[in-house]
């Protein structure tokens, strides 16, 4: 446990000095989330056809613009994973006395910095905006530890991704194809009752969904009802990515 505890903080530590020497990609990565809280929020708003429960727009689809924003980052985490493979940093790193297991878990984890720092962006500029945000603490920082996890899970998910692609065109595609449609059939710009059936359907399998309501809930609304079964389904779809991802990580180098 100790090996694999120092694995993972190992790949943490190594992201956290990549971003103090190049953080251009965080700030260039904060202009989608911060178009849609400053302009297709207030534009929505005032057509006052989506059904928010009596949150204002812009408030409520704020967390969904942010895990959006997360999301996209981790899905192309695993460009940095060809990159290495490619370099051949990928092939001493499995040499070393470490468990596949812990090796894709520190990276995909270490992918979760950059989402807290993302939220950490966007959030001071969603304030500026007039989106209130509840004013508990606690809230705020279980909200940034569920953008910390779930980000470690989809990035899993690039990193399974990135086993098949040979090359970062390849996988730069997928990662496209993957990440609009997550978004669009989960709750983070309307709710998932006015969806179409099929939608509904999907929705309630979509991880972004259940990472959407939780980072709401502690956020905007402050009701936590539903914070048990949000965690429940954002830690089980980590475990079942951080497995998968594991089994076919020795794929990268074949």
């Amino acid at each position: 446990m100790n090996g694999f505890m120092r694995n993972m903080l190992a790949m943490i530590e190594l992201e956290m000095r990549r971003l103090r020497h190049d953080r251009t990609e965080l700030y260039t990565r904060a202009i989608q989330p911060i178009l849609w809280i400053a302009v297709f929020g207030p534009i929505m708003g005032n057509v006052r056809a989506i059904p928010t429960g009596g949150i204002p727009y812009t408030d409520y689809i704020t967390p969904g613009a942010l895990i959006q924003s997360t999301t996209f980052v981790s899905i192309f985490y695993g460009l940095t994973i060809v990159w290495e493979r490619e370099s051949g940093i990928l092939k001493k790193l499995l040499t070393a006395p470490a468990s596949r297991y812990s090796i894709v878990m520190g990276r995909a984890m270490a992918s979760g910095i950059r989402a807290i720092f993302q939220a950490l962006i966007v959030m001071p500029v969603a304030l500026l905006i007039g989106v209130r945000f509840t004013p508990n603490i606690m809230h705020f920082i279980l909200a940034l530890l569920i953008i910390f996890i779930s980000s470690g899970g989809f990035a899993a998910t690039s990193i399974l991704i990135a086993s098949f692609m040979k090359t970062r065109e390849r996988f730069m595609g997928i990662g496209q194809a993957l990440t609009m449609p997550l978004f669009f059939t989960s709750n983070a710009l309307y709710p998932i009752t006015i969806m179409p059936w099929i939608m509904q359907y999907i929705a309630h399998f979509n991880p972004m969904s259940y990472i959407v309501d939780a980072v709401r809930s502690l956020m905007i609304t402050g009701d936590l009802t539903n914070i048990p079964v949000d965690l429940a389904a954002i830690l089980m779809f980590d475990a079942v990515m951080f497995t998968v991802a594991s089994a076919s990580f020795k794929r990268i180098i074949e």
